[in-house]
């Protein structure tokens, strides 16, 4: 008997043959890596992110593949499994960007293409309980979480926007309304990517220092009430 079918309650329930290595347990953790990984992979395509659907269900699956085999050939360092970690970091590595806006985009996708191949690790090393736990996990940190971390931010007393004004001059004007509104400017960086627009861009760190403003405004309001300033062409927070 394979100690997976003893350690693994969902194992047990199927028997024993799903703890082995044969056509009916390799076919059903095929299937579940291909599931599982779609779901998630279907989440990230929804939000037009660089890695969506086929690559998280090709990246599981390798990992899913590579644990089969590693098992199959009784090899005690794994390292097909380690080499296709190896390989899915890497490739999740080249779906982080930096924007025009010098913003980081792609690093929750990126985690999140690491995280599906160490899935499909657990589900070809046949532990379907724990694969299932990681994959609520998993589902719950990009879908859920992200309505959470929103909520902390917008209340958060530090946040960081985009300002495009339309004259470089127009800098001080915006400085001095900052001020009155009762905000405390940490920093503010030029943007050089937009160098040529005729516009002045900067990156703008700001740090709510009024109290009726902790209380009762949120980073969107305030952004809304700057935006309403004749000088500036626009403005945005920085995610």
């Amino acid at each position: 008997m394979n100690i997976l079918s003893v350690t693994d309650p969902i194992a047990s329930l199927l028997g024993d043959w799903s703890a082995q290595i044969n056509f009916c347990s390799v076919l059903l953790r095929i299937v579940l890596s291909l599931v599982m990984s779609a779901i998630i992979g279907c989440e990230r395509a929804g939000k037009r992110h660089a890695a969506g659907l086929r690559t998280f269900i090709l990246a599981s699956l390798a990992c899913t593949v590579a644990m089969i085999l590693d098992i199959f050939a009784k090899t005690q360092l794994c390292f097909i499994s380690a080499a296709s970690v190896i390989g899915v970091a890497i490739i999740s590595s080249n779906s982080i960007l930096f924007s025009s806006r010098n913003q980081i985009k792609g690093l929750t996708t990126s985690v999140g293409l690491w995280a599906c191949g160490i899935l499909g690790l657990a589900v070809g090393a046949g532990l379907y309980a724990a694969s299932l736990i990681i994959f609520v996990a998993l589902l719950c940190s990009l879908s859920v979480f992200p309505t959470i971390e929103r909520h902390l931010k917008n209340r958060s007393n530090h946040f960081e926007v985009h300002l495009e004004l339309k004259n470089k001059s127009n800098l001080s004007d915006f400085v001095t309304v900052i001020r009155r509104l009762g905000l405390r400017i940490d920093d503010i960086e030029s943007n050089p990517a937009y160098l040529n627009s005729g516009l002045s861009v900067y990156s703008v760190s700001v740090t709510i220092m009024s109290k009726e403003l902790k209380e009762y405004k949120t980073h969107e309001q305030i952004i809304e009430a700057l935006r309403s300033l004749e000088f500036v062409y626009h403005i945005e927070e920085m995610s």
